[in-house]
């Protein structure tokens, strides 16, 4: 299966689409990884992106379709994928279309996790982060330490990260509101998205997932 994955940040992307790709034996293709890969191998999209990025500037569609179009000529992703951070807008749906025209072949769904957005706001915000080592994470609320400001594992200090701010939330909420949630309405008209609801236990959200998916494909 051709997979797309859209949802708001702190819909639990990254999760899902891990599990997603594992039970469904597809690689799992983010923009964040094609990023790094291209970045940490010196290739020519990957040193555009950097200066780009260096300097504090958005990559361009062309960059950011390039790696895509890259990525999917390998030779794992020749009987599917799941696509999680691309496409971002139109422009970027538009050329998957094209590149996927090109090869023959089209998406086969285009999985619309849906949650509240208080919720995100909830998610994002109460998320606490060790300064002593980031992989130590809590939630004010999910995953509260056992002592307030202290993490668990090592003592160190928890502080709330300015990207998980509440005002930083809601901006990053209005740029997908903008420029990735009309890639929703675009796919509605080729009968690719499946809507569910992205509340709940990890399992379960990926168990709705599947059963959605193999609706779509029946």
């Amino acid at each position: 299966m051709r997979i797309v994955l859209v949802g708001p940040p702190g819909a639990g992307k990254g999760t899902q689409a891990a599990y997603l790709a594992e039970n469904l034996s597809i690689p799992h293709i983010s923009t964040g990884d094609l990023f790094r890969a291209n970045i940490s191998q010196g290739t020519p999209l990957g040193r555009q992106a950097k200066e780009f990025m260096d300097a504090g500037e958005l990559v361009p569609d062309e960059v950011t379709i390039g790696m895509a179009k890259d990525r999917l000529e390998q030779p794992d992703a020749g009987n599917g994928c799941l696509l999680d951070g691309f496409p971002r807008n139109l422009t970027q749906a538009k050329a998957l279309d094209q590149i996927l025209e090109e090869k023959g072949i089209g998406l086969d769904a285009v999985l619309d996790l849906e949650v509240p957005e208080e919720e995100v706001v909830k998610r994002i915000a109460g998320r606490r982060t060790c300064r002593n080592n980031s992989a130590h994470t809590f939630h004010v609320e999910y995953k509260p330490p056992k002592a307030e400001g202290v993490c668990d594992e090592c003592g160190g200090e928890l502080y709330q990260r300015e990207d998980d701010s509440e005002e930083t939330v809601r901006k990053r909420l209005e740029v997908y509101h903008e420029q990735t949630e009309p890639i929703i309405d675009y796919y509605k008209t080729q009968g690719l998205v499946v809507t569910i609801p992205a509340l709940g236990k990890v399992a379960e959200v990926t168990q709705r997932a599947m059963e959605a998916l193999r609706q779509q494909a029946a």
